[in-house]
């Protein structure tokens, strides 16, 4: 199976261990990612303005990409994975949107939101299925105690990420126990991180962040599990004292599947 692959900026800089990771392990699990052609940035933030068109362009780019390709749009970055959703939902919904994007693009053939979004975790769970994936593992994570960390926009809105129930997920709890280890389930797995509130009030990332590590180290993890750069950003650099480390799922899944040393020097 080969999935049309949007990586998005930070993959290429500061989160490339997310990156190499999954492509890695799906090779390892029968899957590819097929990077798409001169994608751009997706914009970061999805616009709530409803009529801001122009930075939902770069997600239309690549979801033509992938429909023009005949394959779903796999994502990895959370935030990524959100704003190119629900620009798709936006092309399938609403018509006002639709037209003046594609009348920006002057596509050959117009986009009514035809592509498919899957996140990797998706993919894990639903065409290699977290059965297969237990098979495929030969260095199972025994003994691990694991927090998710969903944060802000692996899940919402609902309606349109549509991944998992967005106020007692399980897909990340799911993957945990597939690599072998025990999830650790704590009541701010889904709350937010201080996101891009770091950029002007460090404090109050730092107390939101702190809040999410509290509560997960009094819970017994002594690891979290993000999709999100910006989350791993956030509460790495504020971990502290605390002994509890947060990495990115991919990581984890590769090390399970034997394929991590490959990775790191891929």
């Amino acid at each position: 199976m080969i999935y049309s692959y949007f990586p998005g900026c930070t993959l290429k800089t500061q989160a490339k261990e997310l990156d190499v990771y999954a492509r890695e392990s799906a090779r390892a699990l029968g899957f590819e990612l097929e990077e798409i052609p001169d994608w751009q940035c997706c914009g970061g933030t999805y616009p709530l303005v409803k009529d801001e068109i122009a930075t939902k362009l770069s997600s239309v780019r690549a979801l033509v990409a992938a429909r023009d390709a005949g394959r779903d749009l796999a994502t990895l970055c959370s935030a990524c994975h959100n704003v190119i959703k629900q620009v798709n939902d936006d092309m399938k919904n609403d018509a006002v949107i639709s037209s003046r994007a594609n009348n920006y693009l002057s596509l050959d053939v117009p986009y009514a939101g035809e592509a498919s979004v899957v996140h990797y975790l998706e993919i894990l769970r639903d065409k290699v299925g977290f059965g297969e994936l237990a098979k495929k593992v030969v260095k199972p994570l025994t003994g691990r105690k694991i927090g998710a960390y969903y944060g802000c926009l692996l899940l919402r809105p609902g309606r349109v990420m549509g991944m998992d129930n967005p106020e007692n997920p399980k897909i990340l709890e799911d993957f945990i126990r597939a690599i072998g280890a025990e999830p650790v389930v704590y009541s701010m797995r889904n709350e937010c991180c201080g996101g891009y509130v770091t950029i002007e009030d460090k404090a109050l990332a730092a107390k939101k962040s702190g809040a999410v590590l509290d509560d997960a180290a009094d819970s017994g993890a002594d690891t979290l599990v993000t999709a999100c750069p910006l989350c791993l950003y956030n509460l790495g650099k504020n971990v502290g004292s605390r002994d509890v480390r947060v990495v990115y799922f991919t990581e984890l899944l590769a090390e399970a599947l034997g394929v991590k040393g490959e990775a790191v020097h891929a």
